[in-house]
């Protein structure tokens, strides 16, 4: 297991939001469902950024991804339909979910893993 990274950058702290906004708007989700995955205190991004950087200072940037993962699967397996934006004919969510394994992959894959 890789040495946990110390901070992000502001560039990749930047790129980390972008990447929440994408993922959110693709999966159908809001910040709000976003905190509660989290169990963060507030909605506002620099919070949930912020509970995401505590992750990535402890675990690194696999940790990170796994992180993600995870809240991604487990969006997947609430029940279709529930959610305005839920699983539809496209599969925008199992696309987001490949999408997530992808830079798991990625991530693993720099760090030797």
């Amino acid at each position: 297991m890789a040495p946990p990274a110390s901070n992000l950058s502001p560039e990749q702290l930047d790129e980390l939001q972008s990447l929440l906004k994408d993922w959110l708007r693709q999966a159908g989700r809001t910040q709000a469902d976003l905190r509660r995955a989290l169990r963060a205190g507030s909605i506002r991004m620099p919070v949930l950024i912020e509970e995401l950087h505590r992750t990535y200072t402890r675990q690194g940037p696999a940790g990170l991804a796994e992180r993600l993962c995870g809240i991604e699967a487990q969006w997947l397996q609430e029940t279709p339909g529930t959610r305005p934006g839920d699983a539809d004919a496209d599969g925008s969510l199992e696309d987001s979910m490949g999408q997530l394994d992808l830079l798991l992959q990625e991530i693993r894959g720099q760090n030797g893993a």
